[in-house]
């Protein structure tokens, strides 16, 4: 049996990367976008030390990444982050694993609140946020159109009670 291993999400991975993320993409509860972006446009639109994979052997299994939600020093302790799991590998405690580790350094570099917007529709990753320590703030009604229809995101946050 091999241990999978959460460990930073460098160049390296980004082909596997971008392949989770097209996966998460075409199941179509995941995100708004319609095609994973170029790594160059990932790359540089995540914070470099907060971005994990989890890895078995040197396969991608899942990956973590958060961004700033502002330019605005009020909200350099704000990040919002995505996660995905390759549908092979779930259920397999990846997601927490990844959210642990994303928990982690974010706190270790004094930021104080993750968030998230998620569609109702996505129970599984609702379910895993609330178990992380996320709490539900409200739901963003027909934020948005997805291929064609107006979709709500709940939003979610988990506030650290290590910084304060």
């Amino acid at each position: 049996m091999t241990t999978v291993r959460i460990e930073a999400l460098l160049p390296e991975h980004a082909e596997q990367v971008l392949g989770i993320y097209q996966s998460g993409i075409d199941e179509g509860n995941a995100t708004f976008e319609t095609r994973a972006p170029a790594w160059e446009a990932f790359d540089t639109g995540r914070l470099p030390q907060h971005r994990f994979v989890a890895l078995d052997d040197d396969t991608v299994l899942g990956w973590v990444a958060a961004s700033a939600v502002s330019d605005r020093c009020a909200y350099a302790g704000v990040v919002e982050h995505s996660v995905y799991v390759h549908p092979d590998a779930r259920g397999r405690g990846i997601a927490r694993a990844l959210l642990d580790a994303l928990i982690a350094s974010t706190e270790t570099a004094g930021i104080w609140t993750i968030q998230s917007g998620i569609f109702p529709e996505n129970t599984a990753s609702l379910a895993l946020h609330q178990r992380a320590g996320f709490r539900v703030l409200g739901t963003r009604e027909r934020i948005g159109r997805h291929h064609g229809t107006w979709r709500d995101v709940v939003l979610l946050e988990r506030r650290s009670s290590v910084v304060v």
